[in-house]
């Protein structure tokens, strides 16, 4: 059997019953014995029947990780022998690399080889990054006080709850759950409804590794059952909510509740800041690139294309000839560039945007509409749209998670920071110029958790990504910080 042979195998065998809700160690119905059903955005078509977990099941989660966190071990072993056991998970996600990127691709609609590409292997290099750093930050630290010893102890906090949504499902699995368990915590992880596969996949390969039962803890489900339970419930030491500002505050509200610390990583609204003297071509492939990029379903992509008056005909010319030519189909497709985007309603939504633009005033360079692709005419396929004019028209203002970007000229420095600066959100936004003085006093006064200079979505390991205003409070991820934010602080003070 030949590797294509064997990953489908693999898939099919795991997709080829309902797929349970795991605590414990163990793969449970639902209480009530409730399912959903998943789809292929490919396709339209049915891909995997899924447990609806409701309070009930969210507290049995809780509970389980709460007994992991208390007996196991995992809590209290070494760094370094955690460690061992996250090494080795991270081993088997790159092992399983084909089977997780082909899981990922139907559920999400990606193009199998971008996961393949980025979303596992850096998911896996994620918890070698964790582990490593978790040995070398030192437990206890010296206070210099007169007339008494003390010091702080780093302490994992407890049980760990996790909401993730449906663009990266895996990556961001890598990104939250890494630090939460190199730092000593259990988990319990609720993935969104649209894509909760690869989040069950993962579990198994947790327990796999050596993770003691009940430290991994997976309940699918709806966000206003499973999601709603697990937000507020009491038993949570600390929250980590990815997705849009409107649910992550009434997240925020839920802990609140509770008084748990909550981690807010939500959408944006990015900027891309063209000068005058950049390589007009190759910004525009990049960018072209960047915002059809899991079919423009990225928090931190460019939606926004300051451009200098100057260069802006050019620059549009050649984004629109580039974003038009990229080849649209099933994300198993080898040679699909754009895949479709999640879901019926999300295509709705995308659709919805570019309609109100245009009627609001907007110039189309590039008018997007439904796509039609041969063989899969149920599925949710939209054309990248490219539009331009004012800045207060709908598409330069909100956050439309599609492939559609949306172009305004300046004329000089000040101008094109204020463009980007009016935006209530603050995740990412990108400096292309060849003078790298400008680009680099241009980028840090964007307001905003991160700038990157002649490029457009870099997440290098060591480098803390998260946002402001809008796009999020409570800490990042990537970072050294992010280990520190699964640690919670003890002093001890003795007279002396």
């Amino acid at each position: 059997m030949n590797t294509m042979d064997t990953k489908t195998f693999a898939v099919s065998e795991f997709l080829s019953q309902p797929l349970r809700l795991h605590i414990g160690g163990e793969q449970i119905a639902a209480s009530t014995g409730r399912t959903f059903e998943t789809l292929d955005p490919g396709t339209g078509k049915h891909l995997a029947t899924v447990a609806a977990a409701g309070s009930v099941d969210v507290d049995a989660a809780v509970t389980e990780a709460r007994r992991a966190f208390n007996k196991s071990g995992w809590a209290t072993m070494p760094a370094k022998d955690r460690a061992v056991i996250l090494h080795r998970l991270a081993d088997l996600i790159d092992q399983h690399a084909p089977v997780l990127a082909e899981i990922e691709s139907r559920d999400v609609g990606k193009p199998r080889a971008q996961a393949l590409a980025f979303d596992i292997p850096h998911a896996a290099q994620t918890f070698r990054y964790y582990a490593d750093l978790s040995q070398n930050t030192r437990r206890r630290e010296p206070f210099a006080v007169s007339s008494n010893e003390a010091w702080s102890v780093r302490q994992p906090y407890g049980v760990c709850g996790f909401i993730f949504p449906w663009n990266f499902p895996f990556l961001l699995i890598g990104w939250g759950v890494a630090p939460a368990l190199a730092a000593g915590n259990a988990v319990v992880i609720k993935p969104a409804e649209d894509t909760p596969l690869s989040a069950l996949f993962f579990a198994r390969l947790a327990d796999r590794a050596g993770v003691p039962p009940g430290v991994v803890n997976v309940v699918t489900g709806l966000g206003e059952t499973a999601g709603a339970a697990l937000s507020g419930h009491p038993g949570i030491n600390r929250m980590s909510f990815t997705g849009s500002p409107e649910i992550g505050k009434l997240v925020a509200e839920s802990c609140a509740r509770n008084l748990v610390p909550v981690k807010l990583e939500l959408g944006g609204k990015g900027a891309a800041v063209l000068f005058d003297d950049i390589a007009v071509d190759s910004a525009a492939e990049a960018l072209a690139g960047a915002i059809t990029l899991n079919a423009g379903q990225v928090c931190c992509t460019a939606s926004r294309w300051i451009v200098h008056e100057k260069v802006a005909d050019a620059f549009i010319g050649k984004a629109a000839s580039a974003m038009g030519g990229m080849k649209i189909g099933y994300g198993g497709d080898e040679s699909t560039q754009i895949g479709p985007v999640v879901s019926e309603k999300q295509r709705r939504r995308v659709l919805g945007y570019v309609d109100r633009s245009i009627k609001e005033g907007a110039q189309a360079y590039l008018a997007g509409g439904v796509a039609e692709v041969s063989g899969h005419k149920d599925g949710f396929y939209v054309k990248p749209a490219l539009l331009g004019g004012a800045p207060g028209n709908v598409c330069a203002r909100e956050e439309v998670f599609g492939p559609v970007a949306y172009v305004m000229k300046f004329k000089d420095e000040d101008e094109a920071v204020a463009l980007v600066n009016s935006s209530p959100y603050g995740l990412a936004n990108s400096v292309w110029s060849s003078d790298l003085s400008r680009a680099t006093r241009v980028a840090e006064k964007l307001v905003a958790g991160n700038s990157w200079i002649n490029a457009h979505n870099l997440f290098p390991h060591g480098v803390s990504y998260g946002g402001c205003n809008l796009s999020g409070c409570g800490g990042g991820v990537l970072g050294p910080d992010s280990l520190e934010d699964y640690y919670r602080k003890q002093s001890i003070v003795r007279p002396l």
